[in-house]
């Protein structure tokens, strides 16, 4: 939708081509459906969280910053609001209104909009013929190719792009699922389904004990691992997931250090002395989270409180700063907020989204190898992209 207004801006003869029988549907889901359009943070800071091919994006977001497109959005009639972390939503906390301001975009800029489905492109003596489902051929000068990823296929983003360039020649690099809830080893996680912790500190080790992610934040246990915001920012960051290699570790009270939660321990244990171990931990510990945390310390459920050596609590406030999970995969692509990998960077003009293999053929958006964590930075690529590709056409 940017690259097609954009384009049209500057007096082009515009067609957007969209096979689903509406625009916009997975922008309709984005944000829980509040639509988190954008983050609010500065360019640089944008790039640092895009942790492939960031650079890349240079031209792009200089070109057609977070700030331009807020904006645009504004000028269209979008009141837009930043929450915590820089995360930019519109005020209505309603993405249909975002979809509605883009869709303002395309009718005042006379985008002819086609519901039809693509299934091959060709080019021949300078011209594309785009053939649909139907038979239907649409000749153009010049095309942008801007179909998503394979993540959330029921929202139409199947995979159409990756055939359309790899038939032009261009490398699709391997797909894998990011911004996705992780799978553990570990079984206990089924007793906790449902819970969410705020607040904690998620930290994943790779196989040589490197960390590779922290951050503090909000995560949800779930009948298979882990999910929540902080595992689907932590999940960008496994890229060799085949090995089996990655464990995290939970610290659940990172407000504390290990000795000031040990004096909370104490105080806590003096309180009910002559409790059963069981019964001790309310105070510190959401209820559904003590079975498990009982069960892993190996202190006996019906020990009382006093029975307890000062050995046993230090393993619990070890436990308590350090639990661990062993994670063994992803979920499946299609449950991924995003698809990493697609198109080869390398193979795409950034300062202008012109296919360096083909004259005239552009890209736009998540069918370019390039993903970011949550927070907006995706949805920010998809509009920086999109208006480079048109305004360049």
């Amino acid at each position: 939708m940017m690259a097609a207004g954009t384009a049209a801006k500057y007096d082009k003869d515009v067609i957007l081509l969209e096979k689903n029988q509406k625009l916009g549907r997975k922008l309709l889901i984005t944000g829980k459906g509040r639509c988190n359009i954008t983050s609010a943070k500065g360019i640089q800071e944008l790039i640092d969280h895009i942790p492939v091919n960031g650079s890349f994006l240079y031209s792009a977001f200089y070109t057609f910053s977070n700030e331009q497109l807020i904006n645009l959005l504004n000028n269209f009639g979008l009141k837009t609001k930043v929450e915590r972390g820089d995360r930019v939503f519109p005020v209505s906390d309603n993405s249909r209104d975002v979809l509605q301001t883009l869709k303002k975009y395309l009718t005042q800029n006379e985008v002819k909009i086609s519901k039809d489905e693509i299934k091959n492109i060709k080019k021949s003596d300078n011209e594309f013929s785009l053939i649909t489902n139907n038979g239907k051929k649409i000749i153009a000068d010049k095309v942008v190719i801007a179909t998503g990823g394979k993540s959330y296929p029921a929202t139409g983003s199947t995979g159409d792009g990756y055939f359309f360039a790899k038939n032009f020649g261009h490398t699709i690099n391997s797909l894998y699922p990011s911004l996705v809830p992780l799978v553990t080893k570990e079984d206990w996680v089924e007793e906790l389904q449902g819970l969410s912790l705020k607040n904690v500190d998620l930290i994943v080790y790779d196989e040589n004990n490197n960390q590779v992610f922290k951050e503090r934040g909000e995560m949800i246990f779930t009948h298979y691992g882990v999910s929540g915001p902080l595992v689907l920012s932590a999940s960008s960051h496994l890229r060799n997931m085949n090995k089996d290699n990655y464990k995290i570790r939970i610290d659940l009270k990172p407000a504390l250090s290990k000795e000031k939660l040990d004096n909370r321990v104490q105080r806590d244990f003096a309180k009910y002395s002559n409790k059963y171990f069981k019964n001790s931990l309310g105070d510190l510990l959401p209820s559904k989270l003590i079975p498990v945390i009982t069960k892993l310390a190996k202190i006996n459920y019906d020990k009382t409180v006093n029975q307890i050596t000062s050995e046993e609590r230090k393993d619990l406030v070890d436990l308590l700063k350090n639990l661990e999970l062993n994670i063994k995969g992803y979920r499946p692509l299609d449950e991924a907020i995003v698809t990493s990998g697609g198109i080869e960077v390398e193979e795409i003009d950034p300062g202008t989204m012109e296919s360096k293999l083909i004259d005239d053929l552009y890209f736009a958006g998540e069918v370019i190898d390039v993903d970011g964590y949550t927070g907006g930075f995706n949805l920010q690529i998809a509009f920086s992209t999109g208006y480079l590709a048109g305004l360049n056409l």
